[in-house]
């Protein structure tokens, strides 16, 4: 998978005059990922991301876990392979959309607003665009790394990445021999704090999770009769109790560091037990930077019965539940204590929390990277409060960040794009991103 000859200098077009088109295109290739194996799957996906990189000289593989679903892997060789090497890692699999819900169609990719809109825009094929564009200006100019370079297109990060992230690092680990830090999605865009100062938040951790399942039994009858033990009663009650939980607020290393940096920003001092206010004020990011306050669990899916006039035995329940660094044993006991005896939980799938700090040479090439394209740019560390792939090659030793750079206008609700409606990425922001990354390269 190494760098082949090049293709010749100058030899197309620079990366932010096919950063859009690039976008468009990938969004355009319908990769819905329903979370149980079916759908389009990531293959078509693969194949163009692997073309794209074989037309300037690289020598890409392409990785099938089940019918469908693929990844994408290829290594630049860097000047020195002899350092330790750098893993950029993106996701291509994307949530569904219903088109009727949408401004415009969610896979036209079309250009409106000053934004390319589709699923997929912000999560995350405009990063995929971005790292493509800029690979493949830098070997048509003949413009190779500091050192190695591993690209991985994955699939299925959406549904927790066991058919791409996590099928590569328990199966093809050699693919990333060498690689010591990598960087990912949900990073490096902006929050405008005046015209002076604009925040960029990398990410340096995540929350964990345990996606459970709930169940309660009991005891079937007839829909007319009075009925004491109504599984269905006993479990939404639970249910009801567990979504108007307030968990404790805990205070991470991470978070510490960017209410420190929002306290000097804003010029107050922040209260972590009283933080509404400042939530107030942080507009399209609150919603990520609320969560990670405090463990959460919300429920999304309900289940029982088969007929109207039939008390079920059993009813179910779906929780989706976030843990914070090191407080894992904490949720789960607190879920437990909510939930009460009568239900029986069990994980659909559940993976670590990750957490690293904010600092090393990594860090400084981000942050004077962003400052070369945005003087006001100062970045900061910050916990998202979901998860990505990151997980899976935290398993292989790697220090993982998300950094997807992109100046973001300050009216833009950024974290309402995730899994939403009328998702789009600013094309400024793109082209942006791709300056930032270019620099980032050299420095890394």
């Amino acid at each position: 998978m190494n760098q082949s000859t090049p293709a010749p200098a100058g030899d197309g077009p620079g990366a932010e005059s096919e950063v859009v088109d690039l976008c468009r295109d990938l969004i355009r290739i319908d990769t819905s990922n329903y979370g149980n194996n079916e759908g389009p799957g990531e293959r078509a996906a693969a194949e163009y991301v692997a073309e794209k990189l074989a037309e300037v000289g690289l020598e890409p593989e392409i990785f099938e876990s089940s019918p469908g679903r693929a990844s994408t892997v290829a290594r630049i060789a860097g000047e020195d392979s002899s350092r330790p090497a750098l893993l950029i890692h993106g996701h291509t699999d994307v949530v569904p959309a219903n088109a009727a819900d949408w401004t415009h169609d969610p896979f036209s990719g079309e250009i409106a607003d000053g934004c390319v809109w589709g699923r997929g825009a912000v999560d995350m094929k405009d990063m995929d665009a971005m790292t493509l564009a800029v690979v493949r200006d830098r070997l048509r100019s003949g413009r190779r790394p500091p050192r190695d370079v591993v690209l991985a297109f994955l699939a299925d990060e959406e549904a927790g990445g066991l058919y791409g992230a996590r099928h590569l690092v328990d199966n093809h680990r050699d693919l990333f021999d060498g690689v010591t830090e990598a960087i990912g999605e949900v990073g490096g865009f902006s929050f405008t704090v005046n015209d002076d100062l604009r925040l960029y938040l990398v990410e340096t951790a995540q929350k964990g999770m345990h996606w459970m399942r709930l169940t309660v039994d009991g005891t079937a009858g007839h829909g007319s009769m009075t009925n004491n033990d109504n599984a269905i009663t006993e479990l939404c009650e639970a249910v009801g109790r567990l979504g108007r939980h307030k968990f404790p607020v805990r205070v991470t290393k991470t978070v510490r560091s960017f209410l420190d940096e929002l306290s000097d920003a804003l010029g107050t001092e922040l209260d972590p037990e009283d933080m509404e206010e400042t939530l107030a004020k942080l507009g399209g990011i609150a919603k990520i930077i609320g969560a990670t306050l405090q463990n959460t669990a919300a429920p999304t899916q309900l289940g029982a019965g088969y007929k109207v006039n039939v008390i079920p035995g059993q009813a179910t329940a779906h929780v989706d539940g976030r843990f914070l660094p090191g407080h894992e044993e904490e949720f789960l006991a607190d879920l437990d204590r909510v939930l009460g005896p009568r239900v029986r939980r069990s994980d659909v799938h559940a993976d670590k929390a990750l957490e690293t700090s904010f600092d090393g040479a990594l860090v400084d090439a981000m942050q004077t990277s962003l400052k070369a394209e945005d003087p006001a740019a100062r970045a900061v560390p910050y916990m998202l409060s979901g998860g990505t792939d990151a997980k899976s090659f935290d398993d292989l030793g790697i220090r993982c960040f998300g950094f997807a750079p992109l100046k973001l206008p300050p009216e833009l609700d950024f974290a309402g794009m995730f899994h939403g409606v009328d998702e789009r990425v600013p094309v400024d922001g793109l082209k942006f991103g791709v300056r930032v990354l270019d620099r980032f390269l050299d420095k890394c």
